[in-house]
């Protein structure tokens, strides 16, 4: 149990040291994008596989989040890196930050996505 206590810790702050990299200038518009999806998908309450889908409703947290986050931390310079390791560790010991302006748009995105899946559905069935 330690084990997995410990890895989900690694995980969110890998997450946060996503979140400081997007903010970075330094990192190339690319890893940027990839980072900004992989941290929006982590924080967003909705996920592709629901989770009470039994087994596979954990296979995004287990699978696909770590993917994203390792493949986004690879596309960071080493440098930019180092610097947001230390911010994540700092932010961490005082609590992450809530920002609802972020949360609603995510959820805004989430929602659009719904209703235009819905509208493409009702489109092919008549």
């Amino acid at each position: 149990m330690e084990e997995i206590k410990a890895w989900a810790k690694k995980l969110k702050r890998q997450i946060f040291i996503l979140y400081f990299a997007y903010k970075d200038n330094r990192v190339p518009w690319y890893a940027k994008l990839f980072a900004a999806c992989v941290v929006a998908y982590a924080f967003s309450p909705i996920d592709v596989i629901p989770d009470f889908i039994p087994i596979l409703g954990y296979l995004d947290d287990i699978i696909i989040v770590p993917l994203g986050i390792m493949i986004a931390l690879k596309m960071i310079p080493k440098d930019v890196l180092s610097e947001c390791e230390m911010k994540a560790e700092e932010m961490m010991k005082n609590g992450k930050p809530k920002n609802w302006i972020v949360g609603s748009f995510i959820i805004l995105i989430w929602i659009l996505f719904f209703l235009w899946v819905i509208l493409r559905v009702y489109q092919l069935l008549k």
